[in-house]
């Protein structure tokens, strides 16, 4: 029998379970500001880095079954159950496919700046400009930033990808994350909840308001599948709203979670 891989995780505090999964791209490291905040509340958090992202394995197989499989051989490991589970973006859709299929374990969803629905592919310059990094040659982050500006105009953008980085080996350095799947694969990012998925739990999704990727019209899509979900609007942020506005994001999850 295929021995389960296990998700590496970072676990902060001791209480209720609360676990966040980042988004495409990012790993588990990207909460752990708002992380030691809400553990400092009596919440166990568990920062999740999801397959072929951070120090996570890495595998051929990608799509939201799989991650959501992925998190409940998680809570299983860990004997998790009455869980708040908190996703931002791809982590917002796996926590979304995640509630639906295992409703029990949840108490309370929380989705940061994702709908339901169907995103077509929108990270070709970043993904080119990841691959075209040759390691060969790359001595240090600057030179890896510099490279990269070609391709991503956004400063605080390439500082988030170039979180991936890490020293393999003495001068070498290399990327934490399975870009070769992750970019043959990026369609799966993009894929709709099933239609028939359906979680009556209570719910939250927090959007910024200088973002896009939640609409006016995604309301009736979010409430056909969330029917209890409350929608919350972040000022001042876009699609990072957790760390573009982070003391009214962490205000806006404590008043509903609480």
């Amino acid at each position: 029998m295929e021995k389960i891989k296990s998700l590496y995780s970072n676990i902060i505090g001791e209480g209720k379970p609360f676990i966040i999964l980042h988004g495409f791209l990012g790993s588990g490291d990207n909460w752990k500001t708002l992380g030691s905040e809400f553990a400092e509340k009596g919440y166990q958090v568990h920062l999740v880095d999801q397959r072929n992202h951070g120090r996570s394995f890495h595998d051929a197989a990608f799509n939201y079954e799989i991650l959501s499989a992925d998190l409940k051989n998680y809570c299983d490991k860990y004997n998790l159950s009455d869980i708040v589970l908190l996703g931002h973006s791809m982590g917002g859709k796996t926590a979304m496919l995640f509630a639906t299929q295992f409703p029990e374990l949840v108490s309370k969803l929380l989705i940061a700046d994702i709908s339901p629905r169907f995103y077509p592919i929108h990270h070709d310059a970043i993904l080119d400009g990841l691959s075209q990094l040759d390691f060969s040659s790359l001595k240090s982050r600057g030179e890896a930033d510099e490279n990269l500006s070609k391709y991503v105009s956004d400063f605080g953008t390439r500082q988030f990808l170039l979180k991936n980085l890490y020293w393999k080996e003495k001068g070498l350095l290399a990327l934490r994350m399975n870009l070769e799947v992750l970019a043959d694969q990026v369609e799966e990012v993009g894929e709709p909840l099933p239609i028939s998925a359906k979680f009556e739990g209570d719910t939250l999704f927090l959007r910024g308001d200088k973002s896009e990727y939640i609409s006016n019209q995604d309301e009736q899509i979010i409430h056909a599948h969330f029917p209890k979900a409350k929608i919350v609007t972040i000022s001042n942020a876009g699609h990072w709203l957790h760390a573009e506005n982070p003391e009214e994001f962490y205000n806006a999850v404590m008043a509903f979670i609480a």
